[in-house]
């Protein structure tokens, strides 16, 4: 099915207002993920992991474990927040709520409602992200004012992440189906994405794999950014985050339109 960019227009801004207005009944609640989050995984890795492992070296430089985590808490909390509120999120409103069906009765376009959404959930990974930043800063685990890179840095990971998940969107037939990208896709990442520990650390036929993540790469600029420190070259992640937001934003509009046109 071919996208019609003329299709596409800033009324895309009115269903983002209209998230918002809805999630301001319930901001207090969802951002106490992000508050809370950064605390208990310092804790347990700062005062569990204390006596076994508190320096590893990353970058050339000899760095404390929980500096090494925090930017990679800020990226997963990026990839959560925009994945789960394009799949879950999106396809309650789209299946159960029938929130798309009212907006399509209006002059906006499907691709007008599915770059919406994609963007809402940036925003909201962009939000979570600047609560997580307040928090590890207070701790020093943010180099400021650098570290305010960090927020457009969120809402450009939260693109891709969101696109992806509305991509996921439209190809799962029913809800308890997301368990599967889940498990396949985001489990996967969290783990193997140099979050915990270095990419580097990986067996050599494991590492390729690991750098095909985005995750990882939303989780090396984060370092840069927080902590001036990166295993890759900075420009090589930028550009592929941006290619593959772009391939699945074009992804989520073909399957999102087969979907609601059916």
């Amino acid at each position: 099915m071919i996208i019609d960019p003329q299709t596409i227009s800033w009324r895309f801004v009115k269903v983002w207002q209209r998230n918002l207005v809805t999630f301001q009944r319930i901001w207090k609640v969802n951002f106490i993920t992000p508050l809370l989050e950064p605390l208990l995984f310092i804790a347990a890795f700062g005062l569990g992991f204390a006596g076994l492992l508190s320096t590893i070296r990353y970058a050339g430089a000899e760095i404390s474990y929980t500096a090494f985590i925090a930017p990679a808490l800020v990226a997963t909390a990026v990839m959560n927040n925009a994945f789960f509120e394009t799949t879950y999120a999106s396809f309650v409103r789209m299946y159960y709520q029938k929130t798309f069906d009212g907006m399509l009765a209006t002059p906006l376009s499907i691709e007008e409602i599915i770059i919406a959404e994609i963007v809402w959930s940036a925003t909201k990974a962009a939000a979570a992200a600047t609560i997580m930043l307040a928090v590890l800063g207070a701790f020093g685990y943010v180099k400021w004012p650098l570290g305010l890179l960090m927020i457009p840095l969120a809402f450009f990971g939260g693109i891709a992440f969101g696109a992806v998940g509305l991509f996921f969107t439209g190809i799962i037939p029913t809800i308890e189906m997301f368990n599967l990208p889940i498990f396949l896709f985001v489990t996967p990442m969290f783990l193997f994405s140099g979050t915990f520990f270095p990419v580097s650390n990986l067996p050599l036929w494991a590492q390729p794999l690991a750098l095909a993540f985005p995750l990882y790469h939303l989780v090396q600029l984060s370092r840069l950014i927080c902590l001036g420190l990166h295993e890759t070259v900075p420009v090589l992640s930028v550009l592929y985050l941006a290619l593959f937001s772009v391939i699945f934003i074009l992804l989520a509009l073909v399957f999102m339109k087969k979907r609601l046109v059916k």
